[in-house]
């Protein structure tokens, strides 16, 4: 496992957004030592009570210049610690 945290964007393939936490149809940014470590992490704090929807995308280093301004960019916290960064 790499010594260095990474950022990592998912995207899911959701039918019904309405079932699953807040704000998750945007995606979700974590900082991992690695990609299964992220979804671990998401595993572990978002998806508790309902399986995590099909992965539709991921972006390792993401540069959350390039996220949704509107949406993620006001609703995060420092993506610079292990763990999840957006939703909050």
């Amino acid at each position: 496992m790499s010594a260095y945290l990474k950022r990592y964007w998912f995207e899911f393939k959701i039918e019904n957004v309405f079932q699953f936490p807040g704000a998750i149809g945007n995606g979700c940014g974590v900082c991992a030592f690695s990609e299964d470590d992220a979804i671990k992490i998401m595993d572990e704090k978002i998806f508790t009570t309902i399986k995590r929807p099909p992965i539709s995308k991921v972006i390792e280093d993401v540069d959350i210049r390039k996220l949704n301004q509107v949406h993620v960019i006001p609703n995060i916290l420092p993506p610079v610690y292990r763990g999840i960064w957006y939703p909050l």
